[in-house]
This record gives C-alpha cells, structure tokens and sequence, in this order.
C-alpha cells in the first residue's frame, strides 16, 4: 500500500469516525469465510457496515478526528486483527453479536463507542445489547403519556353506562 493510499484511507476513516456517534471495534479473526458471510449478512439486514482496518491507519484516523470526541481511550483496543461496526442504532451491532455467538465463538467485542461513552472490553456486551434504541424509548414514553388519557376515558365511559343503567331501571319502575 502506497503512502497515497495510506492517507486517503485515514481521511476516509476520520469522516467515518466524525460522522458516526456509534462503533464497534471487534476481532474475527478465527471465523472462516462461511462464517463472515454469515456475519455480514446479519449485519447488512441491520443497517450495520463492516469494514476491517489496519489498526495504524484507524488509530491515525482517530487522532486526526475531533479531539473532544475523546477517541483516546480507544487505542489500547487497537491490537491484533480489527473490524469497526459503524451504525445509526447503539444497540444493534451488540444484539447481531450476542445472537451470532449462539453458533460461534466469536466475533469479540474489543470496545465501543456510544455516543462519547467507551465501553471496553467483550464483558460490556451484554450491557450494550441492553441499551434502548431511540425509537424504543420514544415508544414507552408515548405508552406511558396516553396511559393516563385511556384511564379517564375509561373511567367516564364505565361510569356513564352506570348512570344510564340507573335512569333506563327508574324509568322502567316508573311506568310500571
């Protein structure tokens, strides 16, 4: 690889890294082809893309980006084979993962970044893949603000069956 190449591939990394609020770095180093395939597959219907890098140029990229995004705690993950996981969703990558490993040993989860949050280290994934997406969020709160509205509408529609039950047994007593 030239020192030209060198560089476009940094700069092409440091606008993946600008542009994304949420990565992974992980090591698939030991699934075979099949098993990649598989991977990326999972991976693609996600919306999540995969790209192995060589871990001088990611770390370059990273130091070349935006210094209060805090990147630096991110070097010491950049050891042995590494693949980023670039997504729109936090939780995504780590929920494709655990469920990949159901068959497979791997892919390890070396760290990610969450929106200027570093978790390291594979033990932090279950806790990832328990993140809320925005849209699970923006759904409990719309469930518990029409809670209250669908408890008086129910109280009012049972309450008026009440009293129109009440004045239909009067009427009937007073014709009789």
């Amino acid at each position: 690889m030239t020192r030209a190449e060198k560089g476009e591939q940094i700069a092409e990394l440091k606008e993946k890294f600008s542009n994304s609020s949420f990565f992974y770095l992980t090591d698939s180093s030991t699934l075979t082809v099949e098993q990649i395939n598989e991977l990326r597959g999972k991976l693609y219907e996600q919306n999540i893309e995969m790209r192995v890098v060589k871990n001088t140029l990611a770390q370059k990229a990273l130091e070349a980006a935006d210094a209060e995004k805090g990147y630096a705690g991110l070097f010491e993950a950049l050891k042995g084979p590494t693949a980023v996981l670039f997504t729109e969703v936090a939780n995504s990558p780590a929920r494709v993962i655990e469920e990949f490993r159901k068959t497979a040993e791997r892919p390890l989860l070396k760290a990610a970044y969450i929106d200027s949050s570093i978790y390291l280290g594979d033990d932090q994934l279950k806790a990832l893949a328990a993140l809320k997406s925005k849209e699970e969020l923006v759904g409990e709160i719309i469930s518990l603000l029409q809670s209250p509205a669908k408890n008086v509408i129910s109280a009012l529609k049972s309450s008026g069956s009440t009293i129109s039950g009440l004045l239909k047994t009067l009427e009937e007593r007073g014709e009789k």
